[in-house]
């Protein structure tokens, strides 16, 4: 009897510790998660302000801009 409870709560130390090492891969998931979320609302934002209208009053997309704007080294 006294085999069987060592061996049920040598179990549920290990249980315990699977728990504890999921619960902290979901909470730095979440963290990056976080991360990510803001940088692409960031992103959002520059690519409309990036949108600009040409002195015709056409409205250019972002790639068409990118496009005329490219860096000297294309």
């Amino acid at each position: 009897m006294h085999d069987k409870l060592n061996a049920l709560e040598e179990m549920l130390a290990h249980q315990d510790r699977q728990i504890q090492d999921l619960n902290d891969v979901v909470t730095r998931q979440w963290d990056e998660i976080d991360v990510l979320k803001r940088n692409l609302q960031r992103l959002g934002a520059k690519m409309q302000e990036m949108e600009v209208t040409t002195k015709d009053g056409d409205s250019l997309s972002v790639s068409e801009e990118a496009a005329l704007n490219k860096p000297p080294h294309y």
